[in-house]
């Protein structure tokens, strides 16, 4: 067993993050990563996505991200920075290594953690930090017929580029950024119908020659949690576009309609009566946190989310989250905002276990 102050799980950028904080915090931290890259979930992404956010917007604490800072990384120039970023971090970072569980300590003495991976490897630690962010597991939705569809059925963590799709009738399911740009690539070599629960909802990329998110960080929405509302409208993230994304759907192909009503054999059933042969559902539908090793701790809750407040475990003091989407605010879940999360996180956690030692003392 090796004992460390701080275990971080996961080592893409909500990880790496977490032990740059750290590090500052006088914590020497265990990342364990269970691939053999220290760049989390982007190099399984398409080949074609970007950030939506520009390079002078989406750095990690302490190292910019080289290029045009007013450009948009592609995802093999985020997988560089962050191997990079990895590279030169002051932090025992130990890939190939899944984390199968995590348990209360056994010295009932103290509160603390082991954390157990696949291959019978044990860290023990006071401290922590899930890392694996909320987009390490797809979600697939419960929509009608789609178990007996005798289509292709793939999730948009299976897609890579439209070659594949070429002359096919597609159904993307879907209205946030990625299927709005996977729909609109798909559409130059196939028949494409983007289906979404409400109208598509656009955010002007840039508003005086200045990029949105460069005024959600000045005006502080960017990391209000108070400002969820306002920037969703309660019908999800926003899609944001320079007009090219809606000229392109204006054109029909890809065209928008209201989500199905039902999937049968090879057929799919509208919202308006009619039905037609489709080939491939694509679901563009998002990922839950990854965090399947918490459920022996009685971590989760019922349907497997984090029981937290603010990344703060609401079940055991000294276990945390960073990376969640909304785990505080906009911004949570993304390059630019998840050192913010992890350290509010890492400093509540140090509150508590100090309190808790300070307690366990004071016990006669």
């Amino acid at each position: 067993m090796l004992t460390a102050p701080l275990v971080i799980i996961g080592g893409g950028q909500a990880g790496l993050a977490t032990a740059r904080i750290a590090r500052s915090l006088g914590l020497a931290p265990i990342v364990l990563e269970a691939t053999g890259q220290p760049a989390g979930s982007w190099p399984h992404y398409y080949d074609s996505l970007t950030l939506f956010s520009p390079a002078r917007r989406s750095a990690l604490p302490g190292t910019e991200f080289p290029g045009d800072p007013d450009g948009y990384p592609t995802r093999d120039e985020v997988v560089a920075y962050l191997t990079d970023y990895a590279a030169h971090l002051d932090a025992d970072i130990r890939t190939g290594h899944r984390v199968e569980t995590v348990v209360a300590a056994k010295d009932g003495t103290r509160p603390g953690f082991e954390v157990i991976t696949t291959s019978g490897e044990i860290f023990a630690a006071p401290l922590v930090i899930a890392a694996t962010g909320g987009f390490s597991r797809p979600h697939r939705p419960d929509l009608p017929g789609l178990d007996g569809f005798t289509g292709t059925v793939l999730h948009s963590s299976d897609y890579r580029r439209p070659g594949p799709f070429t002359g096919r009738r597609v159904v993307v399911v879907g209205g946030g950024n990625s299927a709005v740009q996977i729909a609109i690539e798909l559409a130059a070599v196939a028949d494409v119908t983007l289906a979404t629960r409400h109208p598509l909802r656009f955010m002007a990329q840039r508003v005086l020659g200045v990029d949105m998110h460069i005024w959600l960080q000045r005006t502080g929405l960017d990391a209000a949690g108070w400002a969820r509302p306002l920037l969703t409208g309660g019908r999800g993230t926003p899609v944001f576009d320079t007009g090219t994304y809606r000229d392109a759907i204006a054109t029909g192909n890809p065209d928008r309609r209201p989500m199905f009503t039902r999937l049968d054999g090879d057929q799919v059933f509208w919202s308006d009566g009619t039905r037609e042969h489709i080939d491939v559902v694509l679901l563009a539908t998002g990922f839950r946190p990854g965090v399947d090793y918490l459920a022996p701790l009685g971590a989760l809750d019922g349907d497997g989310q984090p029981r937290h407040r603010g990344g703060v475990s609401a079940t055991h003091p000294g276990l945390g989250f960073v990376g969640l989407e909304w785990q505080r605010s906009f911004a949570s879940a993304t390059l630019r905002g998840v050192a913010a999360d992890a350290r509010h996180v890492l400093t509540r956690l140090r509150q508590q276990t100090r309190t808790l030692d300070g307690a366990l003392k004071s016990t006669p």
